[in-house]
């Protein structure tokens, strides 16, 4: 190995602890708790070294928000394909879309809340995102219905999953309700 590709490796495991400790911080003490400063004593190296990597916080959610969209494509991917029939598939994911958001509140945060500096809905918008929204989309495009446009329709549903990860995590929802809710939206919205 030269030294060149030592050199590059040891920057892509720096650049991946410094994501981890970010993104453990967060889910212990919440994105505010989340400094340079404070990073920096963690990962044992200088703040200018955590600066060669990302210009600041904003960038550090925005790589915990690309690793979390590939994760969470990786979670409803395995739900949906065990699952048989459009019904199941649809129930599925939206199970896991929900379990996904209740287990990593500060991953989804970073994707849906916090400015990352991500581009969503355009040419720009990085793969692991257009594949988070590819992976709603397998399940979601086949229940669309007739004369809708698969990609609208998942917007929706995926915009309902949303208010429904959103308000649990607020407290502004009974608990107990969870899965009731599940089901009106796949009967109601989704139709199967």
């Amino acid at each position: 190995m030269s030294v060149q590709e030592r050199k590059q490796r040891e920057r892509a495991e720096r650049e991946r602890l410094i994501v981890a400790t970010a993104r453990e911080l967060a889910e212990q003490q919440g994105w505010d708790a989340v400094t340079t400063r404070r990073l920096a004593e963690r990962i044992e190296y200088s703040q200018p070294v955590l600066y060669s990597h990302f210009r600041g916080k904003r960038e550090i959610i925005g790589a915990v928000a690309l690793e979390g969209a590939a994760e969470m494509a990786i979670a409803l991917r395995a739900a949906t394909s065990a699952a048989d029939g459009p019904r199941t598939r649809v129930t599925a994911l939206a199970r896991a879309y929900l379990d996904f958001a209740a287990r990593n509140p500060a991953v989804y945060d970073a994707l849906f809340q916090l400015d990352g500096g991500l581009a969503f809905a355009q040419e720009d918008t990085p793969e692991p995102l257009k594949d988070a929204f590819a992976a709603l989309l397998e399940s979601l495009g086949e229940v669309a219905g007739d004369g809708v446009h698969p990609g609208l329709f998942t917007e929706v549903f995926w915009a309902a999953l949303h208010g429904l990860a959103t308000l649990t995590r607020a407290g502004r929802l009974l608990p107990e309700d969870a899965a009731r809710r599940v089901e009106l939206l796949v009967d109601r919205l989704a139709m199967v």
